[in-house]
């Protein structure tokens, strides 16, 4: 049986000028892309209530979590910066939910970009609103290039799983304007930018599988191996844990 994994969904607003205001729940095709390559059955759970986020988490083998508008900085008791864009509270707290649920059933997670954020955040984390409040900055971080080019390199920690993938360092894409401030307590940082910015985390016990980037590899599978192998690691990862907790029944 291929593992099913579940991406909690967005929802857009601005499709088309025929569409315009006509809201559209969705997930970005790189993930689903991803996920059937690597072997998986994708399934977008739609933004709902805390009470539902527990029963999908239940039907699922694992999660993604996907990118989108910016983290509202009032779950992590903030006032908006200036510079802050959209924000969705009502994602923000299906999202935090669907997190809380897959950590207590210590179901795998692969966090990116904003899913990087929203977890470090459901966990106790904080975010710098805009990367101009972060004060080493000196990468690009918003890059200018096309989605599947790298930007600039991260640095690894060899025996992680990321670094296991990746090896010590990777050329990866960058499209952030947030970032990891303070890194909640039970999360390992394993990436970081040539400024010092944390650009990947993983549980630091061994009863969670969770990794999270703040790169996007789903831009990148066509043109690059390392990305398309993400997914297909993360999927190996979870059919692992599948069998192993089916085992202890």
């Amino acid at each position: 049986m291929k593992p099913v994994i579940g991406i909690p969904g967005n929802i857009l607003t601005n499709f088309s000028p025929r569409y315009e205001s006509f809201p559209i729940t969705y997930t970005p095709q790189g993930f689903v892309e991803g996920l059937h390559r690597a072997g998986a059955l994708p399934i977008v759970f739609p933004i709902s209530n805390e009470e539902n986020a527990k029963q999908y988490v239940k039907s699922v083998d694992a999660i993604v979590l996907a990118g989108g508008q910016d983290v509202s900085p009032l779950s992590y008791g903030e006032e908006p910066h200036i510079k802050l864009q959209d924000t969705n509270l009502e994602r923000d707290r299906f999202e935090m939910a669907v997190i809380k649920e897959a950590w207590a059933e210590n179901k795998p997670v692969l966090a990116i970009c904003r899913g990087l954020q929203i977890f470090n955040v459901a966990l106790g984390g904080t975010l710098y609103q805009d990367v101009s409040m972060y004060p080493d900055l000196a990468v690009q971080h918003v890059q200018v290039s096309t989605p599947e080019t790298a930007a600039h390199s991260v640095n690894i920690v060899q025996d992680s799983w990321l670094g296991q993938l990746y090896g010590a360092q990777a050329n990866v894409n960058s499209y952030h304007h947030q970032a990891i401030k303070e890194l909640a307590a039970s999360l390992q940082p394993v990436a970081w930018s040539k400024d010092g910015l944390i650009e990947a985390f993983e549980s630091k016990d061994d009863q969670h599988i969770t990794i999270g980037v703040q790169w996007h590899p789903e831009l990148m599978i066509r043109h690059n191996l390392s990305a398309q192998g993400l997914f297909d690691a993360y999927v190996e990862t979870v059919k692992n844990w599948s069998q192993t907790k089916a085992s202890h029944l």
